[in-house]
Parts: C-alpha cells; sequence; structure tokens
C-alpha cells in the first residue's frame, strides 16, 4: 500500500534517514516503535556483528513477527527484539549512539515524555534521527497534494486494503499534526541540542 500511494518515495526517505544518521561500525542502536523491522534490516549491517541493533515496539505481534521476516532474509546475530513501552525505556543511562524514529513519532501521546526518556539513555554525542509526515512548504502543492490525499488514496486503501475509512482518518491527523518547527521546538524542549531538520519532497515529510 505504501509503495502504491506514496510512489515507492518513502523508500528514497529511508535512504536519506540511514544517511543522516551516520550510524558505523560497532555502534550501538535503537529502533523505537517500528516493529515491522523493514528499517532495522537495512541498519543491521552498518554496525557489524560484533555490536548491537535493539528494536523496541509495544506489540509482541509486530515483535515476533519483524524476528520471523528478518532471520528468513539471514539476519541473525546483532538484533534483540524488546517488547516495551516508549514512554518509560527499559534501559540504564548512556547506552545508545543512535535512536531511530521512523514515521511514528506522530502516534506518540506524550511526545516530550519520550523524548526525555531516549535524551537519558543516549551516550554523550549520541543523536536521535526522526523521519516523519509533516507540511508541505509550498503554497501551490497543497491543493494538489490535499485532494491526492483525501480523493485518491482513501479509493486506493479501498481497493488494496478494504480499509478507506482508516486511511481517510490517517490523512486527517497528519494535515493536524505538528509543523516542522513546532515539532523542532517540543524535541529542543526536552534537551536536545543542535536540533536541525530538511525538508523531503517539499516537506510531505521531514527528517530531523
Amino acid at each position: 500500500m505504501n509503495d502504491i500511494m506514496l510512489f515507492g518515495i518513502h523508500k528514497i526517505w529511508k535512504k536519506i534517514l540511514i544517511i543522516y544518521s551516520n550510524i558505523s561500525y560497532e555502534e550501538k542502536v535503537l529502533n523505537l516503535a517500528w516493529g515491522a523491522g523493514n528499517l532495522t534490516y537495512k541498519l543491521s549491517s552498518l554496525v557489524g556483528n560484533d555490536e548491537e541493533i535493539i528494536l523496541l515496539d509495544i506489540s509482541f505481534n509486530m515483535l515476533k513477527n519483524s524476528r520471523i521476516k528478518l532471520r528468513n532474509s539471514g539476519i541473525l546475530g546483532n538484533i534483540n527484539y524488546i517488547q516495551g513501552d516508549v514512554k518509560e525505556l527499559p534501559f540504564s543511562k548512556n547506552v545508545f549512539d543512535c535512536i531511530i524514529i521512523s514515521s511514528r513519532i506522530r502516534n506518540f501521546l506524550k511526545k516530550d515524555q519520550v523524548l526525555k526518556s531516549s535524551y537519558k539513555i543516549l551516550k554523550l554525542g549520541g543523536r536521535i534521527i526522526i523521519l516523519e509526515f509533516s507540511r508541505l512548504v509550498i503554497n501551490i502543492l497543497r491543493k494538489i497534494y490535499d485532494f491526492y490525499s483525501f480523493n485518491i488514496i482513501p479509493l486506493i486503501g479501498k481497493v488494496i486494503d478494504n480499509s478507506k475509512d482508516s486511511y481517510e482518518y490517517l490523512l486527517k491527523f497528519i494535515k493536524l499534526y505538528l509543523n516542522q518547527e513546532k515539532l523542532k521546538s517540543i524535541i529542543i524542549d526536552a534537551c536536545f541540542s543542535n536540533v536541525n531538520y530538511i525538508n523531503l519532497t517539499r516537506g510531505i515529510s521531514v527528517n530531523i
């Protein structure tokens, strides 16, 4: 469904996320709330077999399915799976070099609590990388984008996924979601410094 409604652009967004994460060999990485494991697969080769990527999600079934999929793809040794709440991360202080949140922060009810919890478990000089939907920065494109989003995508969802209502809800939610500057200010309020963002596809998605 993502491939169809986003024309595969989300794959480019994730490649950019990985580039900006600057993950290097023997770094410890936490992938928050991405139970499907798609991004984790790409990160595995970057850290090497001697380090660790932890995939944390509140859904046991998501983690279970992700584990099966990754193992079937030959990813075995450097990934651990933890069921947990993002608001109260079950780790000691100064553990991770990098935390990645991909297209999930919009779902967190207490974003400030999640970010403060993330800050505590990062090492000195560690970083958090966030990929999320956001606001188009060119007004003339918004009408085109809104027409496609609210008229075409729900129909695609009905045909492909038999789920028109859920996509209508998701798109309305994204439209009301925080813009780039507001999300940046929330991250800064959680004690992070050197916070910047780049607009992807004119702001449809943003990488912070």
